[in-house]
This record gives structure tokens, C-alpha cells and sequence, in this order.
């Protein structure tokens, strides 16, 4: 009898043990990283990294990404969610329903009233906390500034960026989502001067911005031109300030580049057009601050089932 239950003592702190040493695992946090080897943040950045900020709902770099891979701290580069992970919340930032383990600390705001997230290496902000919403089977949303965030897509392929705008936006997302290569389009605003514009501001004429569509694409699947090419062959770029039945500034043609190679492609494809007599009124403006338009305005065509109105395919090249 005593043998045995010095056997039974025995097997009782072995548990304990080992209980304890899975909990400090799991709550173990990450190894720090010299602060010298952290990324250098612009004053956007810094604004929501570091002094607890937070962006316009829909207008973050992530808010709809559905490509594969992971997201890791704009700061110091922790990886911080899967994107298995991420769904649609409607909220207008990106949404997460589980972070990887030890990578993301929650603190209670002083108020009570919610619990803040950041980075566990570099306490760098990334958004709030909410559970018991029944969002999904985990019922955990964690709501995240797409500016705190650093996606890494699985297979390390490129990723470029392009806008166009050609009246309406519903027609042009509709014919370059379709294309080979493109990983991600969003309607939205850009060009004008008013911060977080909405649809019927826009409308109004007095913001200055153009519907557009910016386009995330990799470059060694389908070429920039390519792209530019069906955004002149799917609108008329001889008309000023409208296409088709849309009249107004914020429907006018306009490329937005990014860099001199993108600007050189535009002027080619531009005198190549005006060879075939076509009058190409299309401006060609550096690109500044790209305005995520409302939920219902992304994929209006794919949702609907209907067809573009006023962006016919026509070849042009």
C-alpha cells in the first residue's frame, strides 16, 4: 500500500510538471528583436503603430485580400496571422478569428470597454479585440489596421500595383478581376482632395476624385501593358468627363502610375491609339492616396450576375 501510493504521489507531479511547462510554452512570449532591426515606420505608420491609431474602415491595403500566406508585423516583421484565418466581418479592416500563438498580447483599455491587440515583440498597436459575436465557429474577431500588417504570400511570387479609372468602376473592376495573374482588384476613389471620401460626396463633383479600380497583379503572369491594353479596349478614352450614360468628372479617363515605367507604357499605348485616329483625351497622373469604396461597390458584377453597361470589349491593339 505505501509503495503504491508513492507511485500514485509520483505520477501527480509528473503531471503537474508537465501541465506547467505546456502552459509556459503557450504563453511564452516571442524573442525580442533589437530595436536598431526594426523597419522604419512613415509618419502614417507611426501614427497608428505607435501612437494607437486607427485608418478609415475599407480603405486598408488588406481589408478583401484573399491571396494565401501570411501576415506579419509591419515593425519587426513577427509573423502575426494566418490568412486561413481571415474572413469577410463587414467591419471594413481586416478580420481574424485566431492569431498565431504567443505572436499577439491582448491588453484591456482602460475603460473596460475593449481589449486591445499588438504586435508581443515590438508591442507595436494592431487594432481591438472582440469575442461572443458568433462571427464564426470561434466566435473570436480580431479586427486589425491593414497599415500594422506585412503580407508575405506563400509562394514569394511578385506583386504590382496598378489604377485605372474609366467611368464607372463596376465595369472596369469586372473586365481586369477576370484576367490571368490578378490577384486582387478594389474599387475605389482616387485623384481628388477630400480624405475618406464616400459614394455620394464623389458623385457630387466637388471631391475631385475618379472612380477607379486599383489592381494587384504579379508581373510574371501578366505584364503591366497587358493590363493597360484592356483598360483601353473595354472604355471610349475620346470622351471627356463621362462614359457612355455616366456624366460627370468622376467618371473621366485617367491612369494613375506608379513609377516612369508604368507612365512610359501609358504614353505608348496612347500614341498607338491616336495613330488609329482615336482622339485619347485619357489623363496620366502620379498616383497618391487610393480610397477603398464601399463594400457593396466591390465585385458589383459577380454578385449581381449582371453584364457592364457602358464597358464593351473592343479591340483596339
Amino acid at each position: 500500500m505505501k509503495l503504491y501510493t508513492q507511485l500514485l504521489s509520483l505520477l501527480i507531479f509528473v503531471t503537474i510538471v508537465a501541465c506547467q511547462a505546456q502552459l509556459d510554452s503557450k504563453t511564452k512570449a516571442p524573442k525580442t528583436m533589437d530595436k536598431e532591426n526594426y523597419r522604419d515606420l512613415n509618419e502614417e505608420e507611426k501614427r497608428v503603430i505607435l501612437n494607437k491609431g486607427t485608418e478609415y474602415p475599407f480603405t486598408g491595403e488588406y481589408n478583401s485580400l484573399k491571396d494565401i500566406g501570411v501576415f506579419h508585423c509591419k515593425q519587426c516583421k513577427t509573423p502575426l496571422f494566418n490568412s486561413e484565418d481571415k474572413f469577410d466581418s463587414g467591419s471594413g479592416w481586416p478580420s481574424f478569428d485566431d492569431a498565431i500563438e504567443g505572436n499577439v498580447k491582448e491588453i484591456p483599455d482602460a475603460d473596460g470597454r475593449r481589449v486591445e491587440i499588438v504586435c508581443n515583440t515590438c508591442s507595436g498597436h494592431l487594432g481591438h479585440v472582440f469575442k461572443g459575436e458568433s462571427l464564426t465557429a470561434k466566435s473570436t474577431r480580431h479586427c486589425v489596421n491593414s497599415i500594422s500588417l506585412e503580407f508575405e504570400p506563400k509562394d514569394n511570387s511578385p506583386r504590382d500595383t496598378a489604377v485605372f479609372a474609366s467611368g464607372c468602376f463596376w465595369g472596369t473592376e469586372y473586365h481586369l478581376q477576370k484576367m490571368d495573374g490578378v490577384i486582387d482588384t478594389k474599387s475605389g476613389y482616387i485623384g481628388g482632395h477630400v480624405k475618406n471620401p464616400g459614394y455620394r460626396q464623389v458623385c457630387s463633383g466637388i471631391t475631385g476624385h475618379a472612380e477607379a479600380v486599383r489592381v494587384i497583379f504579379n508581373p510574371e503572369l501578366v505584364s503591366y501593358e497587358t493590363l493597360a491594353k484592356i483598360f483601353f479596349e473595354t472604355h471610349d478614352p475620346s470622351q471627356v468627363d463621362r462614359q457612355g450614360p455616366d456624366i460627370g468628372n468622376q467618371y473621366r479617363s485617367e491612369v494613375f502610375y506608379f513609377n516612369e515605367e508604368q507612365k512610359e507604357v501609358i504614353q505608348n499605348l496612347m500614341k498607338q491609339l491616336e495613330s488609329k485616329g482615336i482622339n485619347v483625351v485619357t489623363g496620366l497622373t502620379e498616383a497618391s492616396t487610393f480610397w477603398v469604396a464601399e463594400d457593396y461597390h466591390q465585385d458589383y458584377y459577380t454578385k449581381t450576375g449582371n453584364q457592364p453597361y457602358c464597358h464593351i470589349y473592343q479591340k483596339k491593339f
